[in-house]
């Protein structure tokens, strides 16, 4: 049987934890999106280079509503590990 101690070792180990798969979940998931949307902004002007102006200003838009959620995941984990206790 644990002590007490035992459990609130355990307890604190999981929330560094979950923080850290907090993070490295929501960062492949935005490098991936990101990616996505780089490599068809690529094709996309590629195909057409005098719109690329307008796939640019798409670019950059998309990308910055794919960080969003790494910077989410960020707060979620800052959360976990100066909130939570």
């Amino acid at each position: 049987m644990a002590s007490p101690v035992d459990v609130v070792q355990m307890l604190s180990s999981g929330k560094y934890i979950a923080a850290g798969l907090c993070m490295g979940i929501g960062g492949i998931g935005a490098a991936l999106a990101q990616g996505f949307i780089g490599g068809k902004a690529c094709e996309s002007i590629g195909q057409r280079p005098e719109s690329a102006r307008a796939v640019r200003e798409v670019l950059l838009t998309a990308c910055i509503f794919a960080e969003t959620s790494s910077i989410f995941s960020f707060l979620i984990a800052l959360i976990l590990l100066f909130v939570v206790q």
